[in-house]
């Protein structure tokens, strides 16, 4: 990225918006690494996928900070900063970007009632549509003055992946949240849906930033900075921090997921006529599926006692806790 003359006090502000989004990240992924060690083990996927965000986040923002640093210098008799001739590079932070979305995603999904189909379904398409928003976004961030079409057109395009992402929060996984039995659990989820989606809407209005302000490349290089400062320690450690207390709040009630979706019962039955095939052609009355695997004969119906209306030995797919 060029880079311009900037003021001593418009370099502190990036300096120190910089550091702190960096101790953030660091603060939160020593925070999660340890409360993962006391989360029941079905939770602590959500939890450390949580720290390895805030941790991917830590090490970008390491470098982002020494490019800035770099970049400048302090010279002798002149209050202000100047130019080293060493281009800031910004591109660490889409790179950060293209790691940490498609996983900020993953967390929330894996700490809601979904089946292993569903899950792995929107974990694709949630994760490809969130990489490809960073990935057409990233030529206009090149573009901060003179002619600002290419940022207007990557703008749209970027718009048009995030609007898809939104409504699958609120719309496409309503159904998912809703099946949540616990009134307090449910409004956390709620609460970390909503927060990503608000945090994610503040991105767009930074990058907005050289248009509103196209005389000043320097307090848009600035505006930029720290508006992504603070829209990742949102979204990355807040949200972070939510995924957590889900997961606290299932681990110290403990909490048995009801079923979900119409996929679930779907995936269950292929399941079981899978299994029961199976133990038909190896010579068995019947086959009981225990784990994904062919288990004991048994002549009888599968016991739906327990576990609901779910047979009892596919926990696994029903994400049953």
């Amino acid at each position: 990225m060029a880079m311009y003359d900037m003021t001593d006090l418009q370099y502190q502000a990036v300096y120190n918006v910089l550091s702190f989004a960096l101790a953030s990240m660091m603060a939160t992924t020593m925070f999660l690494s340890f409360k993962s060690l006391v989360v029941k083990d079905q939770f602590k996927s959500a939890v450390l996928v949580s720290a390895l965000v805030t941790f991917i986040a830590a090490y970008h923002y390491i470098r982002i900070f020494n490019s800035w640093v770099d970049a400048y210098h302090y010279a002798d008799g002149k209050t202000d900063p100047v130019l080293t001739g060493v281009p800031f590079n910004d591109a660490y932070r889409y790179m950060d970007w293209l790691l940490t979305v498609p996983l900020l995603l993953i967390e929330i999904l894996l700490v809601m009632n979904l089946s292993d189909e569903l899950y792995s379904a929107k974990a694709w398409t949630l994760g490809l549509g969130s990489a490809l928003m960073i990935v057409s976004g990233y030529y206009g961030e090149l573009v901060v003055t003179g002619d600002l079409t290419p940022r207007w057109m990557c703008w749209f395009l970027s718009m048009l992946f995030f609007l898809y992402i939104v409504y699958e929060l609120l719309v496409g996984l309503a159904c998912a949240t809703n099946s949540e039995n616990d009134p307090v659990v449910k409004s956390k989820i709620i609460s970390a849906q909503t927060m990503t989606v608000i945090s994610w809407c503040t991105y767009p209005v930074v990058y907005l930033i050289p248009m509103l302000m196209p005389d000043s490349a320097a307090k848009a290089v600035v505006g930029i900075q720290i508006g992504y400062c603070a829209s990742d320690i949102i979204s990355k450690c807040g949200v972070g921090l939510l995924i957590y207390q889900i997961t606290d709040a299932k681990s110290s009630k403990g909490y048995v997921s009801p079923p979900a979706t119409t996929a679930t019962t779907t995936a269950v039955t292929a399941h079981w006529v899978s299994g029961w095939l199976d133990g038909w052609l190896a010579g068995w009355p019947m086959g009981q599926v225990v784990d994904g695997e062919v288990s004991r004969p048994y002549t009888s119906q599968p016991d739906f006692s327990q576990n609901g209306d779910k047979p009892v030995g596919c926990a696994g797919l029903c994400n049953i806790q």
